[in-house]
């Protein structure tokens, strides 16, 4: 399957910087960023110095490892790291219950198995999304249905979820996608009317909030994942958070093989009909608790910095940053997102500007594919265990049905990103980026001709 570069691959080729941050605007001469030739036609870089290495870690986390290293106790079944997380976890973001996983995949698993989501079963999802939402969804051997995505926000779009709504739909699976919240509003609208569960997909979104409450605590269920690229790391590892004290239990039990978490690891007391092994280990554990004492104040200074280049990129023609909605309180920002128009460019295309602003030391990636047009995704109407569930004919409309997401084309199309770790150092940073892309767009038709 043909994916553009991801946000895992793209986090490797960015480097190192300081800190510190403001939300003044700029005071260097607007004049002479312009008079510069971009560095891809021989002029200076706009940022020379590199930004933010990822992960960062010190003492704290080379002590939580040994810490476990030297207990002995390396599964949650017999040491408490997991446990200790699960409770800080659910006191960072204001949860009920947590059930650590180990993976951000797993804990949609172990969410979707805890529903017995299965066979006949159909799931509404977004298409412009890490392919892990679709893939869990088809390992339980029911249909992924795509709702087109709203090209503003890069969200799903809340306002056509109804019309996708079937007598198979068992659950809604929006997604916060680059760590911002999905219109949750609606969605929860929508959702109660025809009584649907939402498992919020939060894997890009710690610390996101809507309406001033965390996302991923609005839903039946929120997903997080703790893999290399995220904003909470601990290589790989996730998280299911629910307010519901059955489901909670449901979830402990589907990724402990059936087994009661209450009765302990070891006991031979199985629930369901249906599990898997799905833990987190306690190097894991460990490791996120090390990796939370700094997530606050890295959050926060992702925002600041995130919001003052947002006022930048306002003030340059063709750049449009990914739109929050009104009742966003916090994006995570774990990938910074703007939509790119060539026409303001004179006609350069994407993959040439993209080229152009690494030249000028600011990283950056074209983001997903047209998920629901890749190969891998169409080709299920032919897998064979599927064609046995559902029939020709049924796969057939499911192909036509999620050929039509348009918008999430254009966005595809038109999207350019950040990582996270590129918001992590100091004001100044934003300031090159900007100047990056003004000096692109002074010489964009000698770049388009070239």
């Amino acid at each position: 399957m043909k994916i553009s570069l991801n946000r895992r691959e793209f986090l490797t080729t960015t480097t190192t910087a300081g800190a510190g941050l403001a939300l003044s605007l700029p005071t260097i001469a607007r004049g002479g960023e312009a008079a510069a030739k971009p560095a891809i036609l021989g002029g200076p870089k706009a940022h020379a110095g590199g930004f933010p290495n990822w992960p960062v870690y010190d003492q704290t986390e080379e002590k939580a490892l040994l810490d476990t290293l030297h207990s002995g106790l390396w599964f949650r079944g017999s040491g408490k790291m997991v446990s200790r997380f699960e409770d800080a976890f659910e006191k960072l973001t204001g949860a009920k219950h947590c059930v650590a996983t180990s993976c951000g995949t797993s804990a949609l698993t172990t969410a979707l198995g805890a529903l017995d989501i299965g066979p006949g079963d159909e799931v509404l999802l977004p298409p412009y999304t890490f392919v892990a939402t679709y893939n869990v969804v088809v390992l339980n051997y029911a249909l992924p249905i795509f709702v087109d995505v709203d090209l503003e926000s890069f969200q799903i779009d809340a306002n056509k979820i109804e019309a996708a709504i079937t007598k198979e739909t068992r659950a809604i699976l929006p997604v916060h996608i680059g760590g911002s919240p999905a219109d949750l509003d609606i969605i929860l609208a929508v959702a109660n009317k025809h009584k649907l569960p939402v498992i919020e997909d939060a894997c890009q979104a710690h610390l996101a909030e809507w309406r001033g409450r965390k996302v991923g605590t609005w839903g039946l269920a929120g997903c997080y994942s703790f893999q290399a690229s995220k904003n909470l790391n601990s290589g790989e590892g996730g998280a299911v958070l629910t307010e519901n004290d059955a489901f909670a239990e449901n979830c402990a039990s589907f990724h402990n093989q059936g087994r009661s978490r209450a009765a302990g690891s070891y006991n031979h007391d199985y629930s369901g009909t249906r599990s898997s092994n799905l833990r987190l280990s306690e190097f894991q554990g460990g490791l996120l608790l090390a990796q939370m004492t700094r997530v606050i104040e890295q959050t926060n200074r992702r925002t600041g910095n995130a919001n003052y280049l947002t006022k930048l990129l306002k003030e340059i023609p063709g750049i449009t940053p990914a739109k929050l909605y009104d009742g966003v309180t916090r994006s995570a920002y774990h990938l910074y997102m703007f939509r790119y128009d060539k026409s303001r460019f004179a006609g350069l295309d994407r993959g040439k500007f993209m080229e152009a602003l690494g030249k000028e030391g600011v990283p950056c990636s074209g983001g997903y594919g047209v998920m629901n047009k890749e190969a891998y995704v169409s080709g299920l109407a032919r897998n064979q265990h599927f064609l046995k569930i559902y029939g020709e004919k049924r796969m057939n409309q499911w192909l036509e049905q999620n050929q039509n997401c348009p918008q999430n084309g254009k966005l595809c199309s038109q999207a350019v990103w950040f990582t996270q770790n590129m918001l992590l150092g100091p004001r100044e940073d934003m300031e090159h980026i900007a100047e990056a892309i003004r000096k692109i767009q002074k010489h964009a038709g000698e770049l388009a001709k070239g």
